[in-house]
């Protein structure tokens, strides 16, 4: 069982900046593909980014690209994802989470963060 944690969230403005954590219990941290996703009040969950266990690896969703990043710090088990240009669609809770598989599906994805509340305001 891999319990996730996520940090970093909070209220920014339009054009800002935010860097989102997510810390991992498991030493086999890297043995998972890790993804962040998304959810807006009334919207379904959806993918933002994931990346393969060695980091070498990763994919956007069409919305953030060329505005986030996401990285991975094996030797931490902890994950990442800058957010920069942020815009007020980009209001969401931030839900990090781990699988065995390789895919943007959420359906792929078998541990999953409480998640943590971003917030652009215009």
């Amino acid at each position: 069982q891999v319990q996730l944690v996520e940090s970093g969230g909070g209220l920014v403005q339009a054009g800002g900046s935010l860097r989102l954590s997510c810390a991992a219990s498991e030493r086999t941290f890297s043995s998972y593909t890790m993804g962040w996703f998304r959810q807006a009040p009334g919207n379904e969950r959806e993918f933002v980014a994931r990346i393969v266990r060695s980091g070498g690896a990763t994919s956007y969703a069409d919305s953030v690209k060329g505005r986030f990043t996401i990285s991975r710090d094996n030797a931490k088990n902890t994950l990442y994802l800058q957010m920069n240009s942020l815009k007020p669609e980009d209001t969401a809770v931030y839900y990090c989470a781990a699988s065995r598989y390789y895919g943007s599906h959420p359906g792929l994805y078998n541990f999953w963060g409480q998640g943590i509340q971003v917030t652009v305001s215009s």
